[in-house]
């Protein structure tokens, strides 16, 4: 550079190559001046990795991907009054189910594409959780949350909204068709009567399988015991559908007399004039929480953060109460007509971190004995 420059200021004396002179100055004026603004000082750094030291940057981004197992028919009524808060924040859903759903977290870990998780099982976000593929986050509120429904650290990787629980649709007039007797619980779903007659969620594909399957496993006397019951059940299964609410939809389409689902489903499916009875199982029924989280990237968006906020907030509280009988913050909703009237005693017992903890063995063993029945995946 010294060398070209004595060169120049040579020929410039000679009166020549004067524009030239001036490009080339302005040129290394340039980048010094660059090199200049990204020289930061060392305790300007040590300052921000302080106050930062997960390593995530704070972003401005107004647009979120929200990745969600939450019903297609629930997603838009409860987003209203987010659009009414915040018309600035673009909202980008993607929904499908609780397996697909956990999948992609898995499979995007070195490269996150969601920003936050919203209404998805609480046992498979603990899956994400054991991956360290979640940031922890106190949304505004937290407070309020029911203690039995949320991480238990300070802040929580996960809140929960509300909780959903396997129930069972039965077509009171295919059933009669069939001279089939209205099931009372999981011990009369394996008498041979109802062979060919039941469908059932895929526990790999869907979080309402996962948790029937999960709750019959964790109460039976032995785990041993309860993959025997999972046998005989088989036994009357006609189909394992990759959805937590389809088996009920063909139950009120009449494609099969028995449905097993979850309580929503069977309710919403019965107060919007189906012939469908949710029934709840005397012995208890599987449970998990939907839940949310901000998932760990190296830009957290405020954006994020201000939709998990809003998702644990008063207004959108009153709209999940709408629809389930439990929700994570006590709301002065009355219950929904068709659910069962002390849903928590409905409850059986669940150890969330037991089931995510042997989730994929768990997802092994029913894929080597059952998945034979499951319907194509699409």
């Amino acid at each position: 550079m010294i060398s070209r420059w004595i060169t120049n200021l040579s020929q410039l004396v000679w009166g020549r190559q004067w524009r030239r002179f001036w490009t080339l100055a302005m040129a290394s004026f340039a980048v010094v001046m660059v090199v200049a603004a990204c020289a930061v000082p060392q305790e300007d750094l040590n300052q921000a990795a302080t106050d930062n030291p997960g390593g995530a940057t704070s972003s401005g981004d107004t647009s979120i991907t929200v990745y969600t197992a939450l019903e297609d028919d629930q997603i838009s009524e409860y987003l209203v009054s987010f659009k009414e808060q915040h018309p600035e924040i673009t909202v980008n859903i993607v929904r499908d189910s609780t397996g697909v759903i956990t999948a992609k977290l898995l499979a995007e870990a070195d490269n996150p594409q969601a920003d936050v998780v919203w209404g998805t099982a609480a046992s498979s976000l603990l899956v994400a959780e054991e991956k360290d593929l979640l940031e922890p986050y106190a949304p505004a509120g937290l407070e309020a949350v029911n203690p039995r429904f949320r991480d238990d650290a300070n802040p929580p990787k996960w809140v929960g909204i509300d909780v959903w629980m396997s129930a069972f649709c039965v077509n009171t007039v295919e059933s009669a068709k069939l001279g089939l007797p209205i099931p009372k619980g999981w011990a009369d779903l394996v008498n041979p009567v109802y062979k060919g007659h039941i469908v059932m969620s895929n526990p790999a594909s869907s979080g309402t399988g996962f948790l029937s399957v999960s709750s019959i496993l964790q109460n039976s006397p032995t785990e041993e015991e309860g993959w025997a019951y999972l046998d005989k059940l088989d036994q009357n299964v006609a189909q394992y559908m990759h959805s937590g609410s389809k088996p009920c939809k063909a139950a009120g389409q009449g494609e099969f007399p028995i449905g097993i689902s979850f309580d929503y489903r069977a309710v919403k499916q019965k107060n919007d004039g189906e012939p469908i009875e949710p029934v709840f199982p005397v012995e208890g029924s599987g449970w998990d929480v939907e839940a949310n989280a901000l998932i760990k990237k190296a830009e957290i968006k405020d954006a994020s953060k201000t939709f998990l906020d809003w998702a644990i907030s008063p207004e959108v509280m009153a709209k999940y109460a709408e629809s389930f009988s439990i929700t994570s913050v006590k709301t002065d909703v009355p219950l929904p007509q068709g659910f069962i009237a002390d849903p928590e005693k409905q409850l059986a017992e669940n150890d969330l971190r037991w089931a995510a903890a042997n989730r994929d063995r768990i997802l092994a063993e029913w894929t080597k004995r059952f998945d034979a029945k499951s319907e194509p995946k699409s």
